[in-house]
């Protein structure tokens, strides 16, 4: 650490010194939680939220003055990085360029992050090995307006029997806002397009199963008492909140991996950056086995098919 009365600390961590200013300003204030209580959380779940990032392209969601002031959104690492730095070029046809990403191999790079003002780490749902072929299918969980948690939890018990049927193991979360995320490992075999739809043959199903749910996607023409699966956050350039990813909210949530039979039983409020680091202590990574839990999307494309065939439309262009 640095000295007494300095304005910035210095943390060690993998080899590295990152220097962090501002330790004292307040990131959440519904506890007072600072700059520096956001540095020790994600040093204690380091390990985990290392292995939710390890090199995939990663969105920095940034509050430069604490959360009471404005989120920026920052794909490209500035100049003046580290060189210890990794990052990850990817295209952006609309624009036509090329943008380094930071690519998180070490707890190192997290904390140099949160030192760069991140709350929420972003990240694609690829790796750099090869960027335009996703290895993770997400089932995002959304409510509505007038939707409650309840119904996001009985929801939930129909995303996990059609897993089930399918032969997928899927590994929940909270989003750490009002909904829940599954992921799901693939092998990186097909493009977005693909993998999205996919997704949409997944959500259309648990959507015959339950009146909950829509798969509308256009907010204007959606019901605010359903739950959307939402099948576009497998889009290429679409991401969410990584696991043990905080969330930019006064309270400090995060975003926490959850076992199926919790799920009942949990309120995601209760997952912060003060409870997440004993509960990963005496639970564990519950994510830690999903590189071992591989599973080939080639029956939901059959699916996908099948509705298109019977009429259904297939995903929209998401720029559009």
């Amino acid at each position: 650490m640095a000295a007494p009365g300095s304005p910035a600390v210095e943390i060690e961590v993998d080899d590295q010194v990152v220097r962090v200013s501002n330790p004292d300003r307040v990131y959440f204030p519904d506890h007072g939680w600072t700059k520096l209580d956001l540095v020790q959380y994600y040093l204690a779940v380091g390990e985990p939220i290392v292995n939710a990032l390890f090199e995939r392209p990663c969105m920095l969601h940034r509050f430069p003055k604490g959360l009471a002031g404005d989120k920026v959104h920052q794909k490209k690492v500035p100049a003046g990085a580290p060189p210890w730095l990794e990052t990850v070029s990817v295209h952006f046809p609309r624009f036509d360029r090329d943008v380094d990403e930071l690519c998180v191999t070490s707890v190192a790079a997290v904390i140099w992050a949160v030192q760069m003002s991140t709350v929420e780490f972003h990240p694609w749902n690829s790796r750099r090995a090869d960027v335009e072929k996703p290895d993770e299918w997400r089932i995002d969980l959304d409510p509505g307006q007038e939707c409650d948690f309840a119904t996001v939890q009985r929801v939930s018990h129909v995303v996990h029997e059609v897993l089930d049927e399918l032969g997928a193991t899927g590994f929940p979360k909270t989003s750490g806002g009002s909904g829940l995320h599954v992921y799901v490992r693939i092998p990186p075999e097909h493009g977005f397009t693909d993998v999205r739809r996919a997704a949409l043959a997944f959500a259309r199903e648990v959507e015959r199963r339950s009146s909950e749910v829509t798969t509308t996607w256009w907010r204007k023409d959606r019901d605010p008492k359903k739950l959307f699966v939402d099948y576009n956050q497998n889009a290429r350039d679409h991401t969410i909140a990584a696991a043990y990813s905080v969330r930019g909210f006064p309270d400090g949530r995060v975003s926490t991996p959850v076992e199926w039979g919790e799920i009942d039983d949990l309120d995601p409020h209760d997952f912060t950056i003060a409870t997440v680091p004993d509960r990963f202590a005496r639970l564990g990574d519950l994510h830690a086995d999903i590189d071992d839990a591989v599973f080939d999307i080639a029956p939901l494309l059959q699916w996908a098919e099948r509705d298109e065939a019977d009429g259904a439309e297939p995903p929209a262009d998401p720029e559009r």
